[in-house]
């Protein structure tokens, strides 16, 4: 089985709800990664802002992110450049060419290869 997580949930917003999802789309990354299975995670929208976020030592999903953080994808070239975020080097996925923009994720393509997408 083959899993991309996307990752759009607003750290900025400072809410449980915000964080509630970044912590359950860790999770899942964490349960799939130790059935052995193909997981990726994308961070994605306004979840740009996450990675930075989540390396710090005092963040409550700090240890859960460093534990999956080998599978992270990348993070969106194009929702980087509108919502900033990802001075983590964290690599910059672009694969689809929206106009007006440096690049997004295809989404299409992941569903294409097999993988299953889950939005959060």
């Amino acid at each position: 089985m083959k899993t991309t997580i996307v990752i759009l949930s607003d750290p900025k917003s400072g809410s449980e709800e915000s964080l509630g999802r970044v912590f359950n789309a860790l999770a899942v990354a964490y349960d799939t990664k130790n059935a052995g299975d193909d997981v990726g995670i994308i961070f994605q929208g306004a979840g740009t802002r996450w990675p930075e976020a989540l390396q710090k030592e005092d963040n409550p999903v700090h240890e859960l992110f460093e534990a999956v953080k080998d599978k992270v994808l990348g993070v969106s070239s194009g929702c980087s450049d509108v919502f900033g975020g990802n001075p983590s080097g964290f690599d910059l996925v672009n694969d689809n060419k929206v106009p007006g923009t440096s690049g997004l994720p295809s989404l299409y393509n992941l569903q294409k290869q097999g993988h299953n997408v889950l939005i959060f």
